[in-house]
């Protein structure tokens, strides 16, 4: 069986809160109870862990929930929450910042992981933008890049657990705290890693902009 972890220790500030962000009010709840609900929907998954900003506190009711304290970065938050979950495997890693990922897309990235046998499995959308490279002074443009061969890569990310727990625990705290996500971690180690293909309404919770919209899109889907 799985285990996941929900990655929940950034703070608010962006969205104009004093309280974490995972705790900020979505469509009349924590945005994180929305990701816990998800995850509690998809069968493969027997438990949860939490990582929170120090000193907070969250209960959301039975159903094998388990919260400890992140650490400073993303992929140290993620650590501390793989070393307190119990065994299982494969390990889905999920930000709280993105409440709209329904159960569907969590049941999708573990089929595409068991049917590949790759290391690990992230979804993602076809980038529609043109991208293009610039300087190091931030405005010269040097390359425009191919878009057909681009991904935005989201959460869940789902790994084998023992390919997740090298690349974790035997990074360094300089290179976790440069990791934009786990999966890179999982590349620069030469393992592999696949995409599954995300809704577009799967977004990230950053600003109130992107709060509001999100209070959108669930009032559509309760609709």
């Amino acid at each position: 069986m799985a285990v996941a972890l929900i990655v929940a220790a950034g703070r608010g500030e962006r969205l104009g809160s004093d309280r974490p962000k995972a705790l900020v009010t979505l469509a009349g709840r924590p945005m994180l109870e929305w990701s816990v609900d998800a995850l509690r929907a998809v069968p493969e998954v027997e438990q949860i862990v939490v990582a929170l900003p120090p000193e907070t506190e969250y209960g959301a009711g039975p159903g094998g929930l388990l919260a400890v304290t992140g650490g400073e970065t993303r992929s140290h938050s993620v650590r501390e929450a793989l070393r307190a979950a119990p065994p299982g495997d494969p390990v889905i890693v999920h930000d709280a910042a993105r409440p709209l990922a329904p159960p569907e897309l969590f049941a999708r990235v573990l089929a595409e992981l068991s049917r590949t046998g790759a290391d690990a499995v992230i979804a993602a959308a076809p980038v529609s933008d043109t991208i293009k490279e610039v300087g190091a002074d931030g405005r010269t443009v040097t390359a425009t890049l191919d878009r057909e061969r681009l991904w935005a890569v989201q959460t869940p990310q789902v790994f084998r657990r023992a390919a997740l727990e090298d690349a974790l625990f035997n990074a360094s705290d300089e290179v976790l705290a440069s990791a934009t996500d786990d999966a890179w971690l999982i590349e620069t180690a030469g393992g592999r890693v696949r995409v599954a293909r995300a809704e577009p309404q799967n977004i990230k919770v950053t600003s109130l902009t992107d709060l509001r919209l999100a209070e959108m899109l669930l009032s559509e889907r309760r609709a």
